[in-house]
């Protein structure tokens, strides 16, 4: 795949460091321990999540890494570079000096909170508030919330919704929530919180938006990765297993299960980093190259994942195996960040203009 044109050299040469460089934090039991270290095990990755301008790229490949290897480590640099994606690419010089050095070194972990109870595709329908300088209100499904020491939040200003960094100190968390690919995640409530602005007052889902079309041919490459996991243990699994006098990867239905896998993995590839490649050449908006990776590459990666443990058989299901947590893992992916049929729409709004 490196050597498709949409990569230059300091592509090929991280991705070569990033094989050699993934962390690996212990299972604990206690997934904020676990995502904190993470963060600081990432060190040598955070400076891309938050770089100026951003390599899209980079971010992908990054992803890409990370999640063949461990969701959790691929959750902790990708939200570490979402949440603060908002003060990178709209926040003031002072508001960039003041929190990203300290993103990037791992010393601050940041949080995006745009979903609410009654607003997460219909981002229109926000109730949150903010007038003077404090927002008020309830956001949910808040990735590293409870950990996280600042959140980039969405408001309805009288302006118009906009955007704000609100530090951690300020919020609280309602509730903690749990599913089935543990990670921290929380319901949070805005109570005359003391926030700072980020871009112009009104241009909220501007900035929500501006950030969402760089980062979501990022989720793309994080299922792609993790599909790629589920291929590789299927065709290990698939030449050493014998079944009826052979091994399992002569018989006929499973070289087509493999075809269509590794077809599925090429075709996601090929639309993530398309999107990823058009972002860096300076494109504006690549709002239908990004919603046509995310929903393509995550939707084959269910499937994928899905065949692996069909390949597998009772073994796939078993607590343990790698292929049983990447079925848990992959879930979320079709739905955070723009679920499929929103992407649906996307592409649809798009090819109509």
């Amino acid at each position: 795949m490196l050597d498709w044109p949409f990569f230059e050299d300091r592509h090929r040469a991280f991705a070569r460091w990033a094989r050699e460089q993934v962390p690996h934090v212990p299972e604990t039991g206690d997934v904020d321990a676990r995502c904190r270290a993470f963060v600081a095990e990432l060190r040598p990755w955070l400076g891309h999540a938050v770089a100026d301008p951003l390599d899209v790229r980079t971010l992908c490949l990054a992803r890409e890494t990370l999640a063949y290897h461990d969701a959790l480590a691929d959750f902790a640099f990708a939200m570490q570079g979402l949440g603060s994606g908002p003060i990178t690419l709209f926040g003031s010089k002072a508001l960039r000096e003041r929190y990203l050095p300290a993103v990037a070194a791992g010393e601050r972990i940041a949080a995006f909170a745009l979903s609410e109870p009654d607003a997460g595709s219909d981002v229109a329908a926000m109730r949150t508030t903010a007038r003077d300088g404090r927002v008020s209100g309830v956001k949910t499904w808040i990735s590293n919330g409870g950990i996280a020491d600042f959140y980039t939040v969405f408001a309805r200003a009288p302006e118009g919704i906009s955007a704000y960094v609100v530090d951690a100190e300020h919020v609280e968390v309602v509730e903690r929530i749990d599913v089935i690919a543990p990670h921290p995640l929380a319901t949070l409530r805005f109570d005359n919180a003391p926030a700072t602005p980020i871009g112009e007052p009104g241009k909220g889902l501007r900035v929500a938006l501006g950030t969402l079309d760089v980062f979501r041919s990022t989720v793309g490459a994080a299922a792609l990765g993790m599909a790629r996991r589920a291929f590789d243990e299927a065709l290990t699994r698939v030449k050493d297993r014998a079944l009826f006098g052979a091994p399992m990867a002569e018989l006929p239905l499973v070289q087509a299960k493999l075809a269509e896998m590794a077809l599925g993995l090429d075709a996601s590839a090929l639309l993530v980093y398309r999107a990823a490649w058009t972002k860096d050449g300076g494109a504006a908006r690549v709002t239908r190259e990004a919603a046509m990776a995310k929903l393509h590459a995550t939707e084959t990666a269910q499937r994928v994942i899905d065949d692996a443990v069909q390949l597998f058989g009772g073994l796939g299901v078993t607590s343990g195996q790698v292929v049983e947590r990447l079925y848990r893992e992959i879930r979320a992916l079709r739905i955070y960040e723009g679920a499929s049929e929103v992407q649906q729409l996307v592409i649809a709004r798009e090819v109509l203009r």
